[in-house]
């Protein structure tokens, strides 16, 4: 008889249940786990292919109440075509120069996310965020996480995405840029880049995070066609 391999348990925890960020009237719980050890890095994989988000050294997933507003979607590289708008885009920001570099909290960095807060999401709990609260979303990981910044010609800090690298492509945690340059649609530009690095890196896919379709800060999202979201039969094709 084969000797049972010694393995240790992953434990999963319930969040105390609290009002949505996104939906008014809605209330908020979550399953977490903690992405530690050894196999910190496979574990990640593997729940963010079940549709888990990673937030420092946390994996965590919607287990809200009643509600299943929360989808987890993700691009299909190889399937993923461009329109005219996000040509558009990609010409509007070709200027910009990304660089891949370690994540590291810089006063640059945090002064870019703060004027972003500001602008875009004055009225959320991000924009009360110190320094050493952005330091640590960028710093504690215990997975394969990069800072992405995009510079302009004069060496400027345009905008930065905070990205894991996975085996099967890349998942964007949290991206910001100026908010003064919201014609060049950086965000959207940011994606598209994203979607031509994982197939530079013969990667399959983009992990975006959430989407809900009553928020209109999510809306954006499915503007990436085609997209395939996470669901009980797994991850599937949108409809339009």
């Amino acid at each position: 008889m084969s000797k049972p391999i010694d393995r240790p348990l992953q434990f999963f925890f319930g969040t105390l249940s609290q009002p949505c960020p996104y939906l008014p009237d809605r209330i908020e719980s979550k399953v977490v786990t903690e992405l530690a050890g050894p196999d910190a890095v496979a574990l990640h994989d593997k729940l963010t292919r079940a549709g888990f988000r990673r937030s420092h050294t946390l994996a965590y997933k919607p287990a809200c109440p009643g509600c299943n507003a929360c989808v987890p979607v993700r691009i299909p590289v190889a399937d993923f075509r461009y329109t005219r708008s996000f040509r558009r885009v990609v010409q509007r920001n070709a200027g910009l120069i990304a660089l891949e570099v370690q994540p590291r909290a810089t006063d640059e960095q945090y002064a870019l996310f703060a004027r972003y807060q500001a602008s875009r999401h004055g009225d959320g709990g991000m924009a009360l965020m110190s320094f050493e609260d952005y330091r640590s979303m960028v710093e504690d990981s215990t997975v394969d996480t990069m800072i992405v910044e995009f510079r302009d010609a004069d060496g400027r800090l345009a905008a930065a995405a905070l990205t894991d690298r996975l085996s099967d492509g890349l998942s964007g945690i949290y991206k910001f840029f100026d908010p003064d340059e919201a014609r060049r649609s950086t965000g959207t530009f940011i994606v598209l880049w994203h979607v031509e690095r994982a197939r530079e890196l013969g990667l399959p896919y983009v992990y975006l995070g959430y989407w809900i379709a009553d928020c209109r800060k999510m809306a954006y999202k499915t503007r990436f066609r085609p997209i395939e979201a996470h669901g009980p039969a797994g991850w599937r094709t949108m409809e339009d």
